[in-house]
């Protein structure tokens, strides 16, 4: 390629937006909730602050996952698909052990946001092939 030659580098395509489900090895369909870094969610004083020790800041694509999901695969950092969001989301917070089969989907200091995504039900997918 004539940019090679020249020392350029040529153009990567960005990453998509949604990779497809056939991309990732695992899936489950799980309960869904939502939940804010806002003083009165969470324990303790500090409302960003995760269970694993990471700072949530508002933007952050991260989700809080239920014991029994660390132990299917679902660890610190593991990059999560889940159906009817857009992106790629992680890992980065752990839930009480009293849940099962559950994801809390971060959502900022938007409580509107949180209220109107409810509980649902969705499939997620993880576990790179």
């Amino acid at each position: 390629m004539l940019l090679a030659v020249l020392g350029v580098a040529a153009p990567v395509a960005a990453p998509a937006r949604n990779p497809p489900a056939e991309a990732f090895k695992d899936s489950t369909t799980v309960t869904a909730t939502a939940y804010n870094s806002l003083e009165g969610q969470g324990a303790g004083d500090d409302h960003s602050l995760a269970a694993w020790g990471d700072t949530l800041v508002p933007g952050m694509k991260a989700i809080a996952v239920s014991r029994d999901l660390i132990g299917a695969g679902l660890d610190y950092g593991t990059p999560v698909r889940i159906e009817g969001l857009d992106g790629v989301w992680y890992v980065r917070d752990k839930m009480h052990s009293r849940w099962r089969n559950k994801i809390d989907i971060y959502m900022g200091e938007d409580q509107d946001a949180a209220r109107d995504w409810g509980r649902r039900r969705v499939i997620i997918h993880w576990g790179e092939e």
